[in-house]
This record gives C-alpha cells, sequence and structure tokens, in this order.
C-alpha cells in the first residue's frame, strides 16, 4: 500500500522526467518515436524509483533503453534541478520496458483469429 507522500512523489517524478525525455527525443530528432511513462513506483525510504516506459514503435524499445540507462545519472540530475524545492533527496532512477502494449496486441490478434494457439 502506497502512502500519500510516494503517491506525490511518484506522480511528480513522473511529470518531470517525461518532460525531460521528451525533450532530449526531440534534440536528437527522434520524432518518430512515442515516448510514455506508464507507471512509477517508489519504494518507502524514497532511495529507488521504479520507472515504468512504454515505446511506440516497440523495435526502438531496446534501443532507446540502452540510451536511457546510459544517461540515468544526468537525468537524475536535472529531475533534482526541477524538484528541488519539492525532494530533500531525489531516488536512484531505475528505468524497465512496459510491454503490456505488445501483450495486449498479441491477445486482440488471438481472439481475431489471426495468430489462434489452438489451431496450431
Amino acid at each position: 500500500m502506497e502512502t500519500t507522500r510516494q503517491k506525490k512523489v511518484s506522480r511528480l517524478l513522473q511529470k518531470d522526467v517525461a518532460e525531460i525525455l521528451q525533450t532530449k527525443l526531440k534534440k536528437q530528432g527522434n520524432y518518430s518515436v512515442l515516448l510514455s511513462i506508464t507507471k512509477v513506483s517508489v519504494t518507502l525510504d524514497f532511495s529507488i524509483a521504479k520507472i515504468y516506459l512504454s515505446v511506440f514503435p516497440s523495435n526502438m524499445s531496446e534501443q532507446l533503453m540502452l540510451e536511457i540507462s546510459k544517461q540515468s545519472g544526468g537525468i537524475r540530475h536535472e529531475v533534482a534541478q526541477r524538484a528541488k524545492k519539492q525532494l530533500r533527496k531525489v531516488p536512484e532512477l531505475l528505468f524497465f520496458l512496459d510491454d503490456s502494449l505488445d501483450y495486449i496486441e498479441k491477445i486482440e490478434n488471438s481472439l481475431k483469429g489471426l495468430d489462434n494457439p489452438l489451431r496450431k
């Protein structure tokens, strides 16, 4: 069960990290990639934040996750600059790929009969 403070910090991190990543993508010229943050969960001691990213098209996800993981220290620093009045200490940012869209697409294809596992 998340506390109210955890929820507030999660929302703040979600907003700030999303803005930072969107500006980084625009600077790199990746206009064909859609990146969204689906969920942010913060530990009780506010030391670690798990950030789940959804990438469209999904074939770009691995490359983008590698780039984001390499830049996590810089992203954390930018978050600290933005949230210095609200957060005493910025948690360590861990990025994970949220593949729920791919999972939903597989289920839809199975239901439509395009990829029915029972017919194989």
